[in-house]
């Protein structure tokens, strides 16, 4: 996993608890990321850039400050596809985000992602009818959202059955998770790694297996931090995200770097 990859993950959980300080310390635990500051600041407006330039056009709205890394290898198909504000989006080479919605003259799909939302790699989200995702929620990586079965049982060349999916507020998808057409998601509710939803699931649980069933409830009473909390203060998050860059790539210069990429040692 790179830096960047585990940077956001691990600010996104703990930031509304402690400082920055002593999430620098966290991190200085993991495997180093070489490249001076100049460097990742100078790929982080490339990324910005490219987002604005090439992947925002193919979106029938993207909300504003999206944190797409690696934008390059999110694909986008069809329409509409519309993703609401503060959206963070982790793609990869080979673990690529895609969206898409297919459109013809038997069936008619679209995608709708809430606010401050998180894809992480090789989530793949495919509408023929309608997926529509609160706020908050979290997608981990290889999750697949289909609303529908694609092909008919018998007529292998006919499309199969499709039926809407509802995701509420702050859902969490684990990992490989598979959601299936017709199913609804209640709010706050956790879906566990690899778990194939088949059945709706409803409120403050945690649902597993497969197919998923209901494994623990969660007490509606206590209280969530979710994702909106993280952005109270947008201009804030962003500014915490760059003096932690500066903080950890202080020492790290281009000629240091160079060393690295190529002739790495274990002692890297």
């Amino acid at each position: 996993m790179s830096f960047e990859l585990s940077a956001l993950s691990l600010f996104s959980s703990v930031v509304s608890v402690i400082s920055v300080v002593n999430l620098i310390k966290r991190l200085r635990s993991l495997r180093k990321d070489h490249r001076p500051y100049v460097l990742k600041r100078a790929i982080s407006k490339f990324q910005r850039f490219y987002t604005e330039h090439f992947l925002r056009p193919h979106f029938d709205a993207l909300g504003k400050a999206p944190m797409i890394f690696r934008p390059w290898h999110v694909e986008v198909f069809g329409a509409p596809i519309i993703i609401g504000d503060y959206v963070s989006m982790i793609a990869a080479a080979d673990h690529r985000v895609r969206l898409s919605v297919w459109a013809d003259k038997q069936v008619s799909g679209r995608i709708r992602i809430g606010d401050y939302s998180l894809l992480c790699p090789g989530v793949r989200i495919s509408s023929a009818s309608q997926i529509r995702m609160g706020d908050n929620c979290m997608i981990a990586s290889g999750a697949y959202i289909t609303d529908s079965d694609w092909h008919d049982v018998y007529n292998r060349i006919a499309f199969g059955k499709t039926d809407p999916i509802d995701i509420a507020n702050n859902v969490w998808i684990g990992d490989s998770a598979i959601v299936c057409k017709g199913v609804s998601i209640g709010e706050n509710s956790i879906v566990g790694a690899g778990a194939v939803v088949v059945n709706s699931i409803p409120s403050n649980c945690i649902a597993a297996g497969n197919p998923a069933q209901v494994v623990k409830h969660l007490d509606p009473e206590e209280s969530f931090t979710t994702r909106r909390q993280w952005f109270v203060k947008p201009a804030n998050v962003f500014k915490e995200i760059d003096q932690l860059d500066r903080e950890l790539l202080r020492q790290n210069t281009l000629l240091h770097w160079l060393r690295y990429v190529f002739f790495p040692s274990k002692k890297d």
